[in-house]
């Protein structure tokens, strides 16, 4: 699949994978700066932002999505990010595809089996009716009944757009619904990534815990874990400059 991408900047390639009912927008904050030691590829993964929907929705074909981008630009290897769902494309696509990542950051999602947990905001997103809403307030107040969370609910209607006048997902909602329990799968098989890899956690998120650094070891022998201070899940979001220093320091 020919995935959407923004590409910004000049050096060597970093290409950046958003997570769950994300897009490549959500890492415009720190872009610019990035952009000044990099050559940035934000990408839209399949059934999210602006890249085609399928009905076929995994971590294998995701991965081979971006094989298929990498071919087409000509980039033999890359710096890899991921964060959290595409913390596990990137994981997967280093395992798969070990001599195209010359170096590997994970940002708070560890290789583990993680239990779905985003039934309310399915839920949420599911219960809009666009021929009755006309306007992104009614598509918030709606959401607000299950999502009380402002933040959460702003980042969600970001994938909002307008289809022939009327509001419409950008995100393959009706798959991404059935197909839901896939984004927590856990890497399998005995192939490892051997490169210099980085796990970056937010230091008030659970998604990354002293249980995983056993699976962590298994996978990736060569990873360090760090966690931001003062971030949660959304670490990108919420500690942008120190997400950056951290990234310049890994990568070099």
């Amino acid at each position: 699949m020919l995935l959407n991408f923004r590409k910004a900047g000049e050096g060597k390639p970093l290409v950046i994978l958003h997570g769950l009912f994300g897009s490549a927008d959500n890492w415009m904050g720190i872009a610019k700066d990035l952009s000044q030691h990099y050559t940035l590829y934000l990408v839209d993964q399949r059934n999210h932002g602006d890249s085609p929907h399928s009905d076929e929705w995994n971590y294998a074909v995701m991965a081979d999505d971006l094989k298929e981008l990498l071919d087409g630009e000509g980039l033999d290897t890359v710096y890899l990010m991921g964060h959290s769902m595409g913390g596990k494309t990137a994981m997967n696509f280093a395992l798969k595809y070990p001599e195209r990542v010359a170096k590997l950051v994970v940002a708070d999602i560890a290789p583990r089996y993680y239990p779905v947990h985003h039934a309310t905001i399915l839920e949420g997103l599911n219960s809009l009716d666009f021929d009755q809403i006309s306007s992104r307030k009614e598509a918030d107040d709606q959401l607000a009944k299950f999502i009380s969370e402002l933040g959460i609910r702003q980042f969600l209607l970001k994938s909002l757009t307008r289809v022939d006048g009327k509001f419409a997902w950008k995100i393959n909602l009706p798959v991404i619904t059935e197909k839901i329990e896939i984004v927590g799968e856990a890497l399998q098989g005995e192939r490892t990534f051997e490169g210099p890899t980085l796990f970056m956690g937010g230091e008030n998120s659970k998604y990354i815990q002293e249980k995983d650094r056993e699976d962590m070891e298994r996978f990736f022998p060569g990873h360090h874990l760090i966690f931001i201070k003062k971030a949660g899940h959304w670490l990108h979001a919420e500690q942008p400059e120190a997400v950056v220093e951290t990234l310049k320091a890994f990568l070099g």
